[in-house]
């Protein structure tokens, strides 16, 4: 009996995952502390999908890769990218390039995608938390796309927060035994709401540029542009910024209740700017990771979403999303190069 292609005693084989657990979307953490161990786990995954005529894919380390090549002899059928193509710094890009995926392998005829991934989560807790955000969103996210995901972590390598994590954010685990319910997955709407907000140093400097009652975003646009202007950065990333300050104080301004507030910081390693309103803001930690109206982009509701391409770093803080004192607040964060 191998790992991954069929259950273990009184365990589910693939196709008879409840629908309920975790959200329509297999999605397993696979814990590994050398090659040997993760081939043995994910080649007979890998290898029963091709069998079945479903998509293969690996986007895992160079030499994880390799090992897993080799083991299902080098069929060309089994497609192996580059994961920091599939895993960019900026976590939304990873969603639609699955569903982009998904959407092109089932147009072809596969009824299923079945992907080894390997994150690589940087080296700070600030990366860290990033990923771990999309490991959990991703249950919902992915959720009614034809995609199984088995998420390889190297217990050797990676941070013990980061490895400990992994049964939290993955409905199932990947063992020799078989596919197991993961004991302390946490319902992801609840797991996400509990995350901390960072910590961000520059908050507690004076501003660059500060507006209390922003009503007029158009011309705060400008102001805002010109602060930027002194920062040596490449103009295409402030311009980025500055679309993604926009699209926030415009959303404030129209959606929320005054005042609208605005402050902006630069440092040589990042810029950050806060928008904060009076309102209740939202209770959905899902907002962003996607158009609000899904394909229909016309209907609008694209904002949070576009921030969260455009920078590294988007937080949420205040209202039903995070309680603190009071109305809500976006933290938009740039890191220069």
């Amino acid at each position: 009996m191998d790992g991954t292609t069929t259950g273990g005693a009184g365990q589910p084989a693939p196709d008879e995952f409840p629908h309920q657990f975790p959200h329509e979307f297999p999605h397993e953490a696979l814990l590994y502390d050398s090659t040997d161990e993760l081939v043995a786990m994910a080649a007979p995954f890998l290898r029963e999908g091709l069998e079945r005529g479903e998509a293969a894919v690996v986007a895992a380390r160079p030499d994880s890769a390799a090992a897993l090549r080799e083991a299902l002899d080098d069929d060309p059928r089994l497609l192996v990218v580059d994961r920091h193509e599939v895993y960019r710094p900026r976590t939304p890009e990873a969603i639609t390039t699955f569903r982009r995926l998904a959407a092109r392998c089932t147009a072809a005829g596969a009824p299923r995608v079945r992907v080894l991934g390997e994150v690589d989560y940087g080296l700070t807790e600030r990366e860290w938390l990033e990923w771990e955000r999309y490991e959990s969103v991703i249950n919902v996210a992915l959720s009614g796309w034809q995609l199984w995901g088995v998420c390889a972590f190297d217990t050797q390598r990676l941070p013990g927060p980061v490895v400990e994590s992994a049964g939290r954010t993955h409905g199932w685990l990947a063992t020799p035994d078989g596919h197991l319910p993961s004991p302390g997955f946490t319902d992801p709407a609840s797991y996400l709401r509990a995350l901390p907000v960072p910590d961000e140093p520059l908050e507690r400097t004076p501003p660059l540029l500060a507006a209390a009652d922003v009503a007029d975003f158009i011309g705060l646009r400008h102001t805002v542009g010109a602060a930027l202007a002194t920062v040596a950065a490449p103009a295409d990333l402030v311009e980025d910024f500055l679309l993604a300050v926009d699209e926030m104080t415009s959303n404030a301004v129209r959606h929320g209740v005054p005042p609208v507030g605005l402050r902006l910081w630069t440092a040589p390693d990042r810029i950050v700017c806060t928008i904060s309103d009076g309102g209740p803001g939202w209770d959905d930690p899902f907002a962003g990771y996607g158009p609000a109206h899904g394909a229909d982009l016309s209907r609008g509701g694209m904002g949070l979403w576009l921030a969260r391409q455009l920078c590294d770093h988007v937080d949420i803080s205040g209202g039903r999303h995070h309680p603190g004192d009071g109305g809500v607040g976006v933290r938009l964060t740039t890191l220069l190069p």
